[in-house]
């Protein structure tokens, strides 16, 4: 065997490969973005079904043509928006409604079959295609208070009741907020839409141009005007007492979703005025704390099991899915700090209620793994109660996040370096830094621009680990067969030293570059998730003192990598690379899988009684376990191969 510049080929092309799929795994940090404004614009036009209705029908026959006109035309354009939508399996489900809704309006149906109609096609569409519910943060009524005034009240009145004097002459007439009855159908979700992307057919611009923060601050303020300020003291007694009603609003997505109508099925007359009039006008004491968006989970687990029992396979698939990506792994960091062994046994449930749904199982057995589920997100709530956070569970969490993800990448960056050093080649060493250094400013970009401008979901997140995973591990076989190869002869291994200049050309430097590049990103970007979840509990400075310790020990790790691999023999320093490299393959295999099993772009076939270790990529489900197997087995060949052609190559 001879090296020239073809011998490192195959692997410039995976180079080249994975560097182009790790473009589009960032691409995918967003997947449903593109579809987001058409989801909203859904979502508002069924809840305007579902508010103006009954005042285009009653009792079967047109009351208003104008707004019966709308109905339809409304109606019309969900079905057809809805077609336009990615592709799901939930997706001819909710075309198929928005067909019935259409023909419900068309032959004039009960306001209230209507109504249902609508608001349950909304839960089902948001449950297919989440889109944010809920501002980050409590909203400044103040501000939205000014805000009104600078730009609301010239046509809907200094207190909302739709009499401004740039009121005269408009059709249809500015809503006046302060109507209570129309008010108790809209959620703060629903105004939130509309001043967003306005209202067609109205004078209701968009106020899209404003930050946010702004919109829900808006939203707030004008939400609470049918509400009398002077039911807020009632409301508040009621809040601080009553148990079941802060349990019925957990968190800022629960009060922005929910109608105030709804609260009063829910809690009675009695209770969600007075209860919505506070909370809308000091939204702080609901904001979300870790465990908030388990009433998600929740939430998603209880329309899954509808959808299922309904016959939907598809919406409950779904459903089941957005319960774990949306609901309960943006807490995943938080709660594997603090109890890993839970997070294991959650993570095990879900694959195993998305198993039994795949699967067609019972509905008996569909609806036990559903209830397992919702126990086990009861202990993590616990888990993740307030004053279960400390200084220690925040240093240890760091701590072990980063001494985790940091190894991996540290292990094959060092085998890099030593692998330049004892080749001679230390004047390419500076692609290899220079792919760690891009990789930490990028993991520093993605913070910045997962934080300020988008949302890194739970499977943009997944998917980009998941495939970051797959093709370090194609390239990492690939490396160690080839450093197999070259620890079979001492001459072969001087003829190494010879020609490995030819050999390392600068597309191969650049190779270098890009999977140092992808194998420290992909640690990066998994980091950076954990910390921000574990920043946002408090404790900064003993999350920091555990990151300077994890840190601390990845150093002197490297530094007592790269001093030992100077001692050894190359045909030895051959060898050991060739196994670490294996291994890491094999164990970014199963990652990788189980990224993307985590995602719901692969199926989950549950190995019961196998262990789980995250560690090293095992984990209890059969599509993991044979790429790993897989993975294993071209080693193996790769190997044998290379023993059996050794005495030819000497």
């Amino acid at each position: 065997m001879t090296l020239n510049r073809n011998t490192f080929a195959p692997m410039r092309a995976l180079g080249r490969g994975a560097l182009a799929v790790l473009l589009l795994a960032l691409i995918a940090l967003q997947p449903a973005r593109a579809s987001e404004p058409e989801v909203q614009t859904i979502w508002r036009l069924l809840d305007y079904v579902a508010v103006d209705y009954p005042g285009a029908v009653s009792g079967g026959k047109i009351i208003s043509p104008a707004e019966y006109a709308e109905m339809t035309e409304f109606a019309a354009q969900v079905e057809t928006r809805l077609k336009r939508l990615p592709q799901k399996t939930a997706k001819p489900n909710l075309v198929a409604r928005a067909a019935t809704l259409r023909q419900s309006i068309a032959a004039k149906s009960a306001p209230a079959t209507v109504e249902e109609q609508s608001r349950g096609l909304a839960e089902a569409l948001l449950g297919s295609y989440p889109v944010p519910l809920a501002p980050r943060s409590a909203p400044d009524l103040a501000r939205g208070a000014k805000l009104y005034a600078e730009n609301c009240s010239m046509c809907h009145g200094a207190t909302g009741a739709g009499n401004g004097p740039g009121a005269a002459g408009l059709d249809p007439p500015p809503i006046a907020f302060t109507d209570a009855a129309r008010a108790r159908e809209r959620s703060l979700f629903a105004l939130y839409q509309v001043i967003s992307q306005g209202l067609e057919g109205t004078s209701m611009a968009s106020f899209e141009d404003l930050p946010d923060g702004d919109r829900w601050a808006l939203s707030f303020y004008v939400g609470s005007l049918a509400f009398p300020e002077s039911s807020q003291t009632s409301g508040g007694q009621i809040w601080d007492r009553d148990a079941p009603v802060r349990t019925a609003i957990p968190d800022l997505a629960t009060l922005v979703a929910k109608t105030p109508a709804q609260l009063a099925r829910e809690l009675g007359d009695g209770k969600a005025g007075p209860v919505t009039a506070f909370l809308r006008r000091q939204p702080e004491v609901v904001v979300a704390k870790p465990a908030g968006s388990l009433a998600l989970s929740r939430q998603r687990l209880e329309a899954s099991l509808k959808a299922y029992a309904a016959g939907d396979r598809g919406a409950a698939s779904d459903l089941a899915l957005s319960a774990y990506l949306d609901g309960f792994e943006p807490v995943e960091p938080v709660l594997a700090a603090r109890d890993p062994d839970l997070m294991a046994k959650i993570e095990l449930a879900m694959g195993d209620l998305r198993s039994a749904i795949g699967k067609g199982r019972p509905i008996a057995e569909v609806e036990a793994a559903n209830a397992e589920v919702a126990r086990l997100f009861v202990e993590a709530e616990a888990a993740l109660a307030p004053e279960r956070a400390s200084a220690s569970s925040s240093f240890l969490g760091a701590f072990g996040v980063l001494l985790r993800e940091g190894l991996e990448a540290l292990l094959i960056v060092i085998a890099m370096m030593a692998f330049l050093r004892k080749t001679g080649r230390t004047d390419v060493m500076g692609y290899v830094h220079g792919g760690w250094v891009s990789a930490l400013a990028a993991g520093g970009l993605t913070w910045f621009v997962a934080t300020y401008f988008i949302g890194v979901s739970g499977a943009s997140r997944e998917l980009t680990e998941g495939f970051g995973s797959l093709f370090a591990a194609i390239i990492l076989i690939s490396i160690g067969i080839w450093m197999h190869g070259k620890s079979n002869a001492e001459a072969w291994q001087r003829y190494i030293k010879e020609k490995i200049s030819a050999a390392l050309s600068r597309r191969s430097a650049w190779f270098l570059f890009g999977l140092t590049f992808l194998v420290v990103y992909r640690e990066v970007f998994e980091t950076i998730l954990f910390y921000a979840a574990i920043w946002a509990q408090g404790n900064g400075g003993a999350m920091l003192a555990g990151a300077a310790t994890a840190a601390s020990l990845l150093g002197l790790i490297a530094w007592a990598m790269l001093r030992y691999s100077a001692r050894l023999p190359i045909t030895q320093f051959f060898a050991w690379s060739a196994a670490l490299i294996a291994v890491l393959a094999v164990v970014l295999a199963g990652k990788g899988i189980g990224g993307l099993q985590e995602a719901g772009l692969l199926g989950v076939t549950p190995l019961a009684e196998f262990p789980r270790i995250p560690m090293l990529g095992v984990y209890p489900t059969a599509q993991t376990l044979v790429a790993q197997l897989a993975a294993a087995i071209v080693l193996v060949a790769g190997f044998w191969f290379n023993r059996a052609s050794a005495p030819r190559a000497t």
